[in-house]
């Protein structure tokens, strides 16, 4: 009882420390010279449908316990049922009591039953399904027990048996690993992932490396180019792609830590013939939580937006030292709101333009997404709630966040 009244004290506490601090960086930020936003062109034909609250919701299970904070998901659809994994535990950050639940719902999403609740005793993100073969797999990372710190460890997969329930977890990476999405396109299955995520906090360049595999059971995993296995090395962690209608690869990679002196994400691109040999242009927003897929041919992003600052993460506040740089971009980004946004890339310009949000609000953004038909999906995401106020971000980190599906038709 005494720690649920501290975080609901923490919550408005947070609020006036958020609006102190961006007091004291606007005057910084006024003086500072902020690399150019592309010039966003208008994107027609997609249409923003009804949006519903999943989960805490009628349809989940009455004795599922939840924590205040459900955020990290996955979602996927696999032999005539709806599989949904979510991250719950006591707020965004790292935690002990942090448990993985894995839900399934033959009618479509209305509702669930609980089929896994993993209780590593540690921290355990990124949840994410891929069907190999005819098995349903699921793989998350462990993470640590520090609020303060993030300690990537292992990436750990399960999969389902025949009669509904899941196997234990086996290591399939080694230490100071993070798996960020798995897909199968035209039957090949794909996993991004990177290496060396705590060297974004520390003093001098970040070496973050990320790789593109792929598997034959889902437990054995191999470069897809062994000649070129790390794609990029530097600032950037999490990395999402698809193809294009000409099977070029895109792909947007969240440069958080900095690189060359520039923040905010990278826009890559790869040739049908070599998709492991990627070009990258730079983009001053960050763009956080990808989730890149294809439809009619062109290829667009699920990620969080930046309300504040006119969205850049790079702010042009240069000192010649990256850990300062990086301390004052995380404290202008933790007191701004955001919200899940949809994008497209333009293949044309090799840029991005943005869309539409999605209601959402404060924390937010960790798509993913199913498909009812050809040109209608379904994001699930997390999100403050969205009839509640806007906060910034580090405030919502603290309150409570619910899961949310929302529909997109492309005409």
């Amino acid at each position: 009882m005494f720690v649920r009244a501290f975080d609901r004290l923490m919550v408005p506490v947070s609020r006036v420390l958020a609006a102190l601090a961006r007091a004291a960086l606007r005057p910084f930020i006024s003086r500072a010279t902020p690399p150019p936003l592309p010039e966003q062109l208008p994107v027609d034909g997609v249409t923003i449908g009804a949006t519903r609250q999943v989960l805490p919701g009628p349809g989940v299970p009455s004795r599922l316990p939840l924590g205040n904070a459900n955020n990290n998901l996955d979602v996927i659809d696999h032999d005539g049922a709806r599989y949904l994994a979510v991250r719950t535990s006591r707020f965004h950050w790292a935690s002990q009591q942090t448990r993985l639940v894995v839900l399934r719902s033959t009618d479509g999403g209305t509702t669930w039953s609980t089929e896994a609740d993993l209780r590593p005793g540690r921290d355990a993100r990124e949840p994410r399904f891929l069907v190999v073969g005819d098995r349903l797999l699921l793989y998350y990372f462990e993470a640590g027990t520090n609020p303060f710190r993030f300690e990537p460890g292992r990436i750990l997969a399960l999969h389902r048996e025949g009669d509904g329930s899941w196997t234990r977890p086996q290591v399939v990476s080694p230490d100071d690993y993070v798996v960020w999405r798995t897909k199968t396109v035209d039957g090949t299955p794909y996993m991004v992932r990177y290496f060396g995520g705590e060297d974004a906090f520390t003093r001098g360049e970040a070496h973050i490396g990320v790789e593109l595999m792929t598997t034959d059971d889902g437990y054995g995993w191999r470069p897809v180019n062994p000649e070129r296995p790390v794609v990029h090395t530097g600032g950037c962690g999490e990395t999402d792609f698809a193809f294009d209608a000409d099977g070029d690869l895109w792909a947007i990679m969240r440069n958080e830590a900095g690189e060359r002196g520039v923040f905010g994400s990278l826009l890559a691109h790869a040739p049908a013939d070599d998709i492991t040999n990627w070009s990258t242009v730079d983009d001053p927003r960050k763009y956080d939580s990808p989730y890149v897929f294809s439809h009619g041919g062109e290829v667009w992003i699920l990620a969080r937006r930046s309300v504040g600052w006119d969205g850049r993460y790079d702010l042009g506040m240069a000192n010649g030292r990256r850990d300062r740089q990086l301390l004052l971009y995380q404290l202008a980004y933790w007191v701004t709101p955001k919200r899940l946004a949809l994008w497209k890339v333009d293949r044309e310009r090799n840029c991005v333009n943005w869309v539409a949000d999605l209601p959402s609000c404060g924390d937010t953004a960790f798509p993913g997404i199913v498909w009812d038909d050809p040109d209608t999906l379904v994001v699930y995401n997390y999100s403050s709630p969205v009839d509640g106020p806007d906060e910034p971000w580090i405030s919502g980190q603290i309150g409570p966040t619910h899961i949310y599906a929302t529909t997109i038709t492309f005409d």
